[in-house]
């Protein structure tokens, strides 16, 4: 098994293989990649679908000088099979193995650790340019980005294009690996412009003919004559290759099969000798030697784990469990039902936020930008403008490529755009690339900005639908989970105000968003111990409840519980407002996640370490109350002097 894999220390080893080996290998890499599928979750289709020209890559340059950036990143397994890593391959995405993106930290042939699209023909451009001013113009480095075809619709790449139409004799090559596919099908003008570029062959064929036809049709005179030629010419302009990326001021190459690794070298080597930036246009198929993965790559792009009969046929072991997303795409499909004015927004994650039951019953409400946030939360602000509700459906990690947009287009106006933050908090294997754990931070500053976390699942389809109908911007985060619900019937929501669930005089949790059912299971915990804690859901970090202020200065101690940064998040909310009152904040207490960036690993393990299960928050009120104890507890009110001055002012059910 993976005899030649085996054989592969470095790239270079790549260059001693015949041609039939190399196909060779490109099958035990797929065998290895299915594989990993049998145990563990990871990007498949997409790996699947860059083997040959992987291999392409490493035959023609040499990346221990030249510079290779892969674009997003999740398309880079074989890239790590083949340089050096096959030996840990089998700890991809789990906790402490390698990561499923380039990581710096695991090759000197990553460069960047890279989990967003757009960005690779940028670092590439700089990488080029930086070793010109460093090595001099005559530097004999190549800069490669590979950047597929959903990602080429990022505007980011344009400005870097447009940067690089400017360098002459430049050694920067752009691959566009042309899937016709994001996660699901790509999207727009662009897409249709690649899909006429693979059409190149047909004008080929097609030009020859029409110039055989012309040389035998002299006696037709000059009306049909100049009818062909521009027939010709059109067809030259709609399908002849690369029209568009030639005016941008790159050499265009292809398209190329990128599953056939002789022509992928032959057009990588022409690339080699042009004295200007090129684009290589390699066209994929995404799941690529694999027919369920072919057959079906939205499913296969990241599926659960599968088992495999007779070779090829597979059997999904994904859970049944019903997940935050899921409750937030039905609440939006029943207030879509409802109410004509609401409309959703994505940017290429229809399938990761599970929408297509609405853009298949709503679709001319339903609208997906491709991989291009800022437009999509501009775009939301003119159709808030117009009259409607938008509703914009992206990753918490993904909006922050939106910034400025939310600033100045929406809350700045102010404008009712309702932001659905899925994955909010830390999101498992995907690892730091895409954590969700600045969003608290990066909205809450922001005026006009109304931020909401509830606190379970029966909670989420309140506030989605309070939101709506608030007419103000609003930013609400749910992880990606099992969707729990606490045994009670949530209260409405009001601006502002938060929900007790328990009174006790022991002290006080205050929790912003999800981690509420391990806070409630921490308090009973410690409520077997004798130790009795009011348990309140703070369900807004902006506008924030001024009777937390109150508790803070009741209560012995209060713990902030939230699955966000420390740094400018829920509890440092809660101190800011204590400090502007004049409250003593120094029985406030702080769980969330530190000033480091989280690696990747199951959900569960991660929140283990950071003290966010219901043991950690038991643990972190033990050593506070002990710690009290050994002090004396100076300054502190006790619980019962709290309960007794305002059992009912400061929160009520």
């Amino acid at each position: 098994m993976d005899e030649l894999l085996r054989r592969i220390k470095s790239p270079a080893d790549l260059r001693e293989l015949s041609y039939r080996q190399l196909e060779q290998l490109a099958a035990e890499i797929r065998e290895a990649l299915c594989r990993l599928l049998g145990h563990r979750s990871a990007h498949f289709a997409s790996n699947l679908g860059v083997v040959e020209l992987t291999l392409a890559l490493h035959r023609v340059f040499d990346f221990q000088q030249d510079r290779l950036v892969w674009d997003t990143g999740h398309q880079s397994y074989p890239h790590k099979l083949v340089t050096g890593r096959y030996p840990l391959f089998h700890t991809i995405r789990s906790k402490g193995g390698l990561m499923g993106y380039p990581n710096p930290a695991e090759s000197p042939f990553d460069l960047f650790l890279v989990g967003h699209s757009g960005t690779s023909v940028s670092t590439a451009v700089g990488l080029r340019v930086g070793d010109e001013l460093v090595e001099g113009s005559s530097c004999a480095r190549f800069s490669v980005a590979v950047v597929g075809d959903g990602a080429f619709g990022c505007g980011v790449v344009f400005e870097a294009m447009n940067h690089a139409a400017g360098m002459k004799k430049t050694r920067l090559i752009v691959v566009l690996n042309d899937n016709k596919m994001s996660i699901g099908p790509r999207v727009g003008g662009l897409a249709e412009y690649l899909d006429r570029l693979r059409m190149t062959h047909f004008y080929r064929g097609l030009k020859s003919e029409i110039q055989r036809i012309l040389s035998h049709v002299p006696l037709f005179g000059d009306p049909v004559e100049r009818f062909l030629e521009q027939a010709r010419n059109a067809l030259k302009a709609g399908l002849l290759g690369g029209m568009l990326f030639e005016e941008l001021g790159f050499h265009y190459l292809g398209p190329v099969d990128g599953h056939n690794i002789r022509q992928l070298e032959r057009y990588l080597r022409l690339a080699q000798q042009c004295d200007r930036p090129v684009l290589v246009h390699a066209v994929t198929k995404k799941g690529y030697g694999f027919k369920p993965a072919e057959d079906d790559p939205i499913t296969f792009h990241a599926p659960a784990p599968f088992a495999r009969r007779n070779g090829t046929e597979v059997v999904l072991k994904a859970s049944d469990r019903l997940t935050y997303t899921q409750v937030a795409r039905d609440t939006i499909y029943s207030i879509m039902a409802e109410n004509p004015r609401v409309v959703v927004i994505t940017a290429a994650m229809c399938e990761g936020n599970m929408l297509e039951p609405v853009r298949d019953h709503f679709p001319q409400r339903f609208f997906d930008v491709g991989i291009c946030e800022s437009h999509a939360v501009a775009f939301a602000a003119g159709l808030a403008k117009a009259g409607l509700i938008p509703i914009v459906d992206i990753y918490s990690t993904f909006l922050q490529r939106a910034y400025d947009q939310i600033f100045q287009e929406v809350a700045l106006q102010p404008l009712p755009v309702v932001f659905c933050m899925d994955r909010a908090g830390v999101v498992g294997p995907d690892g730091p690339t895409h954590h969700g754990v600045f969003d608290i931070a990066y909205l809450r500053h922001l005026p006009q900005m109304v931020l909401m976390a509830p606190g379970d699942a029966a909670e989420l389809n309140l506030a989605i639908r309070w939101a709506v109908a608030s007419g103000r911007p609003v930013a609400i985060r749910y992880p990606k989970a099992a969707a729990e619900n606490l045994s009670r019937r949530p209260a409405p929501f009001e601006l502002g105000r938060a929900e007790v669930l328990r009174e006790g005089p022991d002290g006080a949790l205050v929790v912003y968003g999800a981690l509420l059912p391990a806070a409630e299971r921490a308090c009973r915990r410690l409520e077997e111990l004798g130790i009795h804690l009011t348990l309140v859901n703070a369900r807004f970090a902006k506008p924030l409840d001024p009777r937390l202020v109150d508790l803070v200065d009741q209560m012995p101690f209060v713990v902030t519980v939230e699955e966000g940064c420390l740094q400018g998040g829920f509890g440092s909310a809660l101190l800011e407002a204590a400090n502007e009152a004049g409250v003593d904040s120094r029985n406030i207490n702080r769980l969330g996640i530190p000033d480091q960036f989280v690696e990747h690993g199951e959900r569960d393990e991660l929140l283990a370490d950071l003290g966010l299960t219901a043991e950690g928050i038991c643990q972190r009120c033990l050593r506070l109350l002990e710690r009290q104890k050994s002090l004396g507890s100076p300054g502190a009110k006790s619980a019962m002097a709290f309960s007794a001055e305002q059992p009912r002012e400061i929160f009520c059910r």
